[in-house]
């Protein structure tokens, strides 16, 4: 049995969560982060590589070292019927609900939507999204060789082409960073603002639901032990946080200097395609819309297998995989439907609301070989953390007529009486409570 993987085990394996992590989805956050953040993209940078890169890391050590075959093991400690929820709400939020519509949208943003009048975009994007998941749906019912040849050649093409962009920003910038004055949120909390906004990859979500992906290739290289494995994929992991790191702060400084020549846009789809034609023009532009939509095409294929497994696997006496395939693809193609800036605006208080269950889950898991996954630490955390998170979801809700008093008086309360509640981290210190009762309480029963 192996202690440790080489170097080039190692590289293999960041590429590998390299490839898991960073989709092209991704890239519309960063940019449209710097275009907000304006002089405060620095600070917002940091908070978002937090949740957008470091988190997902500690996601994968975390369940290498509680010894968690999937995400319903992982929560497990909580109860059974906890477990359930969480791994379906973290598969449908990854999946049907909002990453797989992103994947159209995106690919349709970046790709047609400058190139189609204002009052055919809505026609444009049906038409667009029901090829894009004909294609989707095709490909995850009959799974194909072409995936790997995508994959392969694929990544690599994408990261030439989105290196040279990058690099046209930093040799003749389209503005300069300190000129433009930041909005909204990011005037006085740009750290903490960023920090939200990279909840928005859904990658510390997803990283609960595919660790066991390397998990099992570092075991199939030879380490069997918990801890080494933990070791050895937050050994790999700095290939990607690196690489992450680099394109996603490049991303933002695109962003911002990209207000210098271009018009402030809605989302981080069309920023990027203005910026592509700006530098390189119709050819440039037509050159990264198509390798934008392969990509996401691969994305969404990926996401609606793996997400027809989990479901066929949890519920096998229920529907099919085939079934599952069919239902997810036809949700995801209604909901894309709504347009990028509608899912976004959507997906963010379920977000708000799952985040901060992942990351006291992330961090009960890190903490599992001395907590011993002590269900009395598990439930109070937990119960505490839903608690708190679910002021957290009512503050991010887009206004809804009717209940809109009810809201308003209860995040009224929960901004009197949760500490950080206003920066978004009102659940903070219910968890640490729930964590210290639970610690009571487990010595208390010996």
């Amino acid at each position: 049995m192996k202690e440790r993987l080489n170097l080039k085990q190692n590289l293999l394996i960041g590429s590998l969560l390299f490839g898991l992590f960073f989709g092209a989805g991704n890239l519309i956050f960063p940019v449209q982060l710097g275009q907000a953040a304006g002089s405060q993209t620095f600070p917002a940078t940091i908070g978002f590589l937090i949740t957008g890169v470091g988190l997902p890391m500690l996601g994968v050590v975390a369940s290498a070292l509680s010894q968690s075959r999937s995400l319903f093991d992982m929560a497990k400690p909580v109860s059974k019927a906890y477990a359930i929820f969480f791994t379906c709400a973290l598969y449908l939020t990854i999946g049907p609900l909002f990453a797989i519509p992103r994947t159209a949208t995106v690919a349709f943003e970046v790709g047609l939507r400058p190139f189609i009048p204002e009052e055919y975009i809505s026609l444009g994007l049906f038409v667009f999204s029901f090829i894009f998941f004909a294609l989707t749906l095709y490909f995850s019912l009959r799974p194909a060789r072409i995936l790997d040849w995508v994959g392969k050649y694929l990544t690599p093409v994408f990261l030439a082409l989105l290196s040279v962009l990058l690099l046209a920003t930093f040799v003749k910038p389209m503005g300069k960073v300190g000129q433009f004055p930041p909005q909204g949120n990011y005037i006085s909390q740009p750290l903490f603002t960023g920090f939200l906004d990279g909840y928005n990859t859904m990658d510390a979500l997803a990283s609960l639901a595919f660790a066991i992906i390397i998990i099992s290739n570092i075991e199939k290289l030879g380490v069997k032990r918990p801890n080494l494995i933990a070791k050895e994929t937050f050994k790999s992991g700095l290939v990607s946080i690196a690489g992450m790191t680099i394109i996603y702060a490049s991303l933002a400084y695109m962003g911002v200097t990209s207000l210098g020549s271009v018009e402030r846009a809605a989302n981080g789809g069309l920023i990027l395609s203005l910026v592509s034609e700006h530098y390189f023009g119709f050819v440039g532009q037509v050159l990264l819309a198509a390798i934008v939509g392969v990509a996401c095409l691969k994305t969404a294929i990926g996401l609606i297998t793996s997400c027809g497994e989990m479901f066929s696997n949890m519920f096998p006496k229920s529907i099919s995989y085939q079934k599952y395939a069919i239902l997810f693809t036809l949700f995801s193609f209604g909901i894309a439907n709504f347009g990028l800036n509608k899912i976004i605006q959507l997906s963010v208080p379920v977000l708000m609301f799952l985040y901060p269950l992942a990351i006291t889950l992330i961090i009960l898991s890190l903490l599992s070989p001395f907590i011993h996954k002590e269900k009395a630490i598990y439930k109070w955390t937990t119960g505490l953390t839903i608690a708190a998170a679910f002021f957290d979801l009512l503050k991010a809700l887009p206004e809804l007529p009717g209940i809109n008093v009810v809201t308003t008086s209860l995040v009224s309360w929960a901004n009197a009486y949760l500490p950080g509640f206003q920066y978004g981290f009102g659940w903070v210190v219910p968890s640490l409570a729930g964590f210290i009762i639970g610690f009571i309480v487990k010595n208390m029963k010996h």
